[in-house]
């Protein structure tokens, strides 16, 4: 990301992107572009899809309420999403929004709301899900919009797992010591991640005996505290990225 342009306004666009391509704005984002920013005819805008990169677009102004945009040209090639599962038990409302963006500020690809036993909210609001995903890339330069997957139970999940991804799991109840040395024992990891984090009430038995039963997985504490749902989402993300992801 280096000499990347964190000035210039960047909106996430769902149509084909190519030079010379005209894009409609819905309302929303042409009042922000045009009444809040207050752009002009011809100035700049990034935009991006999650499939065909980053490109510079021009705006075209017509009226208060309308403006389209024309792309000129691609800044930087598409990237794929990160091959993390972030699976975590749903939060409520707000709190739910922040560990979305948050998340996907620290790389996960997916996010798969579970179901565990003393999970607080059994509902989860998958659009409103999305619009956080979406609202994160676009302020953080990200390319790729992580894939929002419908809640499941823990137990179906964890059986539709491939066998070869390996399963970080994070759990009050591990001992406490080192995570990151924990992690840097398995080496290189080449058939992808899964982060699992639970409710605020924590794991049952039943289910840390239900995660620990596949071969491939690795229960790691995330220190002395017992962090809220949230924060742990930060937290295990970071250790993750910084041993095994995109930080090391």
């Amino acid at each position: 990301m280096a000499g990347y342009d964190f000035n210039a306004p960047r909106l996430f666009v769902d149509a084909p992107l190519q030079v010379g391509a005209r894009i409609a704005l819905d309302r929303g984002q042409a009042n922000y572009l045009v009444n809040v920013l207050r752009l002009k005819d011809g100035d700049s805008v990034l935009i991006f899809n999650g499939r065909d990169g980053e490109w510079r677009a021009e705006v075209s102004v017509e009226g208060r309420k309308a403006a389209d945009l024309v792309c000129v040209e691609r800044t930087r090639e598409q990237s794929p999403a990160p091959d993390i599962v972030y699976a975590f038990a749903p939060l409520k409302h707000a709190r739910l929004d922040y560990m979305v963006q948050k998340a996907v500020e620290m790389g996960a690809g997916v996010l798969q709301p579970i179901l565990t036993q003393r999970t607080q909210s059994s509902r989860v609001n998958l659009d409103r899900m999305r619009s956080n995903a979406i609202e994160a890339a676009e302020q953080c330069g990200i390319l790729a919009i992580p894939e929002v997957r419908e809640e499941e139970n823990l137990e179906r999940f964890l059986k539709g797992l491939e066998k070869e991804r390996l399963v970080i799991f994070c759990d009050e109840n591990a001992p406490v010591s080192n995570p990151v040395e924990a992690l840097a024992k398995l080496g290189n990891i080449q058939d992808g991640l899964v982060v699992i984090v639970g409710p605020e009430g924590g794991f049952t038995d039943q289910e840390r005996a239900l995660v620990a039963a596949r071969e491939r997985c690795v229960c790691v504490s995330l220190g002395p505290r017992i962090l809220r749902a949230d924060t742990a989402a930060v937290a295990a993300l970071a250790i993750v990225q910084s041993v095994l992801g995109d930080w090391n």
